[in-house]
């Protein structure tokens, strides 16, 4: 893992993303307390209404240059999470009364320039049985798949219209079992299809479907930090244990062109986007009302407090800066001090300017910060105002990056400028990364923090080479 390049690179290479790297940097070494051991948890159950709202709950972001066609980004949005694979009769279905979107903001004023929405459609072929499936699946239409799911994919451009850009398509259903869908993969393959806005466009391409959790973590993190004050002397006999190994969630995938995201539909000068999903369910009165919201990985779960959690969940990014306990959160977050009561390790001193620029505004040298580089703040894109951007909590992707033959789990802190925080790939180490720069891996600490992590370092079942890149779902005939 490089942690050789600092953030004072040469003149040549100052405008240079590889520069970035100097995030990795630092001489200040940390007695290794910590590896393999402690981490974070995403954002599953990450808020008081929401964890009893599992159908709207959004649990994890993905955003990413398509590694077999860089001209397109890739975006992945899970919902419901911990989905038992033998979860039957009824399984896991979308809700029929939400907006689940996928929201793009290319010009940093917090407020989204293009919206993604998927609005699903259930129906039963015999509703005089109990069963899901009535014989054995092969194919998305065979008549023994009972229970049925569609979705529309609506393209909409805030102040600017709306295109619908299909109906009708099919949701590849939850995988019930080897004996009921023996060839999972057939049904998957068919449920991704192609899309355009209007005749003779760039197409998209969408999946909407059940897949096996793509994020990886020891959960018991929660367990006052693997239960380090039972032991001492650092052993961590509890930890390195993937705690959603065996769960499925549900998966929107849409792999769109570059130019379609871009400010002005300009790649080359507007490279950068800020991406989150947002879960809308629709009240008594027909109206619908925001309920989830999630882009960077365990903002909402650890770092703003249990007293605002569900109203975050409930506002757009651009009123973040305006709530002065999110910020402060930021400023001096929790988790740090935490470690340093449990472990003894001295938590980075606040006001963390640094942590500001990963979760708030992105990475420039315009920001203000500490981190002196250049790679994905709105800011860098040409045709931005500067008055009109605001901190706001994004998922930020420098989409000029092209992808990595060989990514590095660790992203930009193991100097591969593709990865988180510089967007999410699904192999991203989210967990050990965030750790990392919340224990001060990041300038101006430059803290040598690369044995810090859970000892859970990729997912239990591989990634796809092909889209939608996600893992299929675990079957329903596996044993807990």
């Amino acid at each position: 893992m490089s942690h050789s390049i600092r953030s004072g690179t040469s003149r040549r290479r100052r405008r240079s993303l590889i520069g970035v790297a100097a995030l990795a940097v630092g001489a200040t070494a940390v007695t290794p307390l910590l590896g393999p051991g402690t981490g974070l948890a995403s954002s599953h159950r990450e808020a008081p209404l929401i964890s009893g709202m599992p159908q709207y709950d959004s649990t994890d972001t993905y955003a990413f240059v398509s590694p077999e066609n860089d001209g397109t980004v890739t975006l992945v949005g899970n919902w419901i999470p911990f989905e038992s694979p033998a979860g039957g009769p009824n399984f896991y279905p979308w809700a029929t009364d939400a907006h689940y979107d996928l929201d793009i903001d290319n010009n940093g004023d917090g407020k989204a320039d293009l919206i993604y929405r998927y609005q699903f459609q259930s129906s039963y072929q015999n509703k005089n049985t109990f069963l899901y499936n009535t014989g054995v699946v092969n194919n998305l239409t065979d008549a023994t798949l009972n229970f049925r799911q569609t979705y529309t994919l609506t393209q909409i451009k805030p102040g600017h219209g709306s295109v619908v850009l299909a109906k009708n398509l099919p949701v590849a259903p939850s995988d019930v079992g080897d004996v009921s869908m023996p060839h999972y993969s057939t049904l998957r393959s068919q449920a991704v299809r192609q899309v355009a806005p209007k005749s003779g466009t760039q197409k998209l391409t969408t999946f909407a479907g059940q897949a096996k959790d793509s994020f990886f973590l020891d959960l018991r993190v929660f367990d006052l930090l693997y239960g380090a004050h039972q032991n001492p002397n650092g052993s961590f006999a509890e930890s390195g244990v993937d705690g959603v190994r065996n769960f499925n969630v549900n998966t929107i995938a849409l792999k769109v062109p570059k130019s379609l995201l871009a400010l002005n539909n300009n790649v080359s000068r507007n490279p950068v986007i800020g991406v989150w999903n947002t879960t809308s369910e629709r009240n008594a009165r027909g109206n619908y009302v925001q309920v989830s919201r999630l882009g960077n990985p365990l903002v909402n779960e650890v770092v703003v407090p249990v007293g605002l959690k569900d109203a975050f969940n409930s506002i757009q990014p651009n009123v973040d800066h305006t709530i002065s306990a999110v910020v402060n959160k930021v400023l001096t977050p929790e988790v740090p001090q935490l470690v340093q009561a449990i472990y003894g390790i001295q938590a980075p001193k606040p006001p963390r300017k640094d942590l500001v620029e990963v979760f708030l505004t992105g990475i420039s040298k315009n920001s203000g910060g500490p981190i002196a580089a250049d790679l994905n703040s709105q800011l860098l894109n040409k045709d931005v105002n500067p008055k009109n951007f605001v901190p706001s909590e994004e998922l930020r992707l420098n989409m000029a990056v092209a992808s990595h033959a060989n990514p590095n789990r660790l992203g930009v802190l193991g100097g591969d400028t593709q990865g988180f925080p510089n967007g999410r790939r699904l192999t991203d180490d989210v967990v050990d990364i965030e750790l990392q720069a919340l224990e001060g891996a990041l300038p101006p600490y430059g803290r040598n923090l690369s044995t810090l992590g859970d000892g859970v370092n990729a997912n239990a079942k591989p990634f796809t080479s092909t889209f939608p890149y996600v893992g299929l779902p675990v079957s329903g005939s596996t044993q807990p």
